[in-house]
C-alpha cells in the first residue's frame, strides 16, 4: 500500500516551495508507473548543469534520466557532460545516446549522481540492486557529493525490507551455498530466507553480475534492526563483495505519485 509521501520523510524534510502538482488533462490517477518514474527522473535531471560530472544510474527509472540527459546535450541544453554509467547496461545505453563517458579512475569526484531505488525508509535510507549493479552503484554514488534517488510513491517503506522483496547481497562464487547459510543465521530472529539468484526466463542458470559474481536476495520477516549493525555484520562475512543496503548516502528524494512530485532534501 503506498505511504503519503509528502508526510512520509517529515514536515521539515520536505521543501514546500518543490511540491509540483500533477494535475492535467491526465488525472493522475491514471498515470502508469512507468510514467510516474519519468516525471521522477526528469525532475532530477533539472539539477544538473553544463560542465559536471554526473553518474548515471542503472534501471527502468534510471534509463529515463539517462535519455533525458541525451536530449538536453543534443539540444544544447546542457553542455560539456561527462558521465560515469554504473552498469554496462548503462554503459551501452549512453554511448548509443553519444553521452561522453568516463570512469572513476578519472573522476574520484563526481558532481552528482541519479539513480532509483528498490526501496526508501523515512530516514531516506534505500535497498538498491534489485537489477543487480548494486556494487558499482555503491562505488559511483558513494563517490558523488550530491546522490539524487528517483522513485515512484511504491518504493516507500517503514522500514528496510519492508516491502517483503528482495535486498541483494553480492558474493564470490565459490562455496556459495556456505555462504548463503551464513548470512541466514546473521538475522534468523529476523525470519531471513536466502536465495540464489537464478537468470530472468532461465531459472536453471545462475544470475552472474557485471563483477562475475553471485547474488543473494534475503528475504525478511521481520525488521532487521539496526542497519548499521546488520550492514557491519553482513560485510564482515569473508566471501561477500557488498550488500544492497545504501545507508545515509542520498542527499535527495524525489517521489512521484498520484499527489504530484515531492522533492525532499536531507537535512
Amino acid at each position: 500500500m503506498a505511504i503519503a509521501y509528502p508526510q512520509f520523510f517529515g514536515p521539515k524534510k520536505v521543501d514546500p516551495t518543490l511540491m509540483v502538482s500533477s494535475t492535467s488533462s491526465i488525472s493522475p490517477v491514471m498515470l502508469s508507473q512507468d510514467e510516474l518514474k519519468k516525471i521522477a527522473a526528469y525532475k532530477a535531471v533539472e539539477f544538473i548543469e553544463s560542465g559536471m560530472v554526473v553518474g548515471l544510474g542503472t534501471g527502468s527509472t534510471a534509463k529515463h534520466a539517462v535519455d533525458k540527459i541525451a536530449e538536453l546535450l543534443h539540444t544544447g541544453k546542457l553542455k560539456n557532460i561527462i558521465g560515469i554509467p554504473t552498469s554496462k547496461i548503462t554503459h551501452e545505453q549512453a554511448l548509443s545516446l553519444g553521452i561522453p563517458l568516463s570512469d572513476l579512475n578519472k573522476h574520484p569526484i563526481l558532481d552528482l549522481s541519479i539513480d532509483g531505488a528498490d526501496e526508501v525508509d523515512p530516514q531516506m535510507n534505500l535497498v538498491k540492486g534489485r537489477g543487480g549493479s548494486l556494487l558499482r552503484e555503491k562505488m559511483v554514488e558513494g563517490a558523488s557529493k550530491k546522490f539524487i534517488v528517483i522513485v515512484d510513491e511504491s518504493k516507500l517503506v517503514n522500514h528496510i525490507g519492508g516491502s517483503g522483496l528482495a535486498m541483494p547481497v553480492e558474493i564470490v562464487p565459490f562455496c556459495w551455498e556456505f555462504t548463503l547459510k551464513r548470512l541466514e543465521m546473521l538475522f534468523i530472529e529476523a525470519g531471513c530466507v536466502g536465495k540464489l539468484r537464478m537468470k530472468v526466463g532461465n531459472g536453471e542458470e545462475i544470475y552472474v553480475t557485471d563483477n562475475g559474481n553471485y547474488i543473494i536476495d534475503l528475504y525478511f520477516k521481520k525488521d532487521m534492526g539496526d542497519l548499521r549493525a546488520a550492514s557491519d555484520a553482513i560485510l564482515r562475512l569473508a566471501g561477500v563483495v557488498e550488500h544492497g543496503m545504501f545507508i545515509d548516502m542520498a542527499t535527495t528524494v524525489i517521489v512521484a505519485g498520484k499527489l504530484g512530485v515531492s522533492v525532499t532534501n536531507k537535512d
